[in-house]
């Protein structure tokens, strides 16, 4: 175990000072186990409901490579008109996290909608940064999303 810590390490501090590590994990805070995006909850409800809805298997969507679910056929068809509008940004990646120049996947139950748009953070205390100074933050990470793999493709 003592060698698997060393080669770890060693490899980390190879990257030197100015690597910057892109995003792990899949895109759209996509749940491990099922691959659905945002864990599996609807997209648009996140805008109706201001909360996070686990969707049903019965209406999903395929769209940039992960699985969308929804609560009813209505949000899939609002979901399917314009995907853009309701996708999270930064594909899921925490925008709070790529201001500071490194990226996380965001937690599909921290969330916040700003300009009519839903963004999602690695923890509350990464939201609350973020939406005390949500301009300066959010060019600044618009900035960081290509080169940190948080952008659409």
């Amino acid at each position: 175990m003592r060698k698997l810590w060393r080669a770890v390490l060693l490899a980390f501090l190879s990257l030197g000072p100015g690597t910057r590590l892109q995003a792990e994990g899949l895109p759209f805070a996509a749940d491990p186990a099922t691959g659905y995006a945002l864990s599996g909850n609807d997209p648009v409800a996140y805008f109706i409901d201001h909360d996070a809805v686990p969707g049903k298997l019965a209406f999903e969507f395929r769209w940039q490579g992960a699985v969308w679910v929804f609560v009813n056929e209505g949000n899939r068809a609002a979901f399917v008109a314009d995907p853009a509008v309701y996708a999270p940004q930064f594909s899921g990646c925490d925008p709070y996290s790529l201001a500071e120049g490194y990226a996380t996947t965001g937690n599909a139950l921290i969330f916040a909608l700003f300009r009519q748009r839903l963004f999602l953070f690695y923890s509350e205390v990464n939201r609350f940064l973020f939406l005390a100074n949500p301009d300066v933050l959010l060019a600044a990470a618009a900035q960081q999303a290509d080169q940190l793999g948080c952008s659409l493709k």
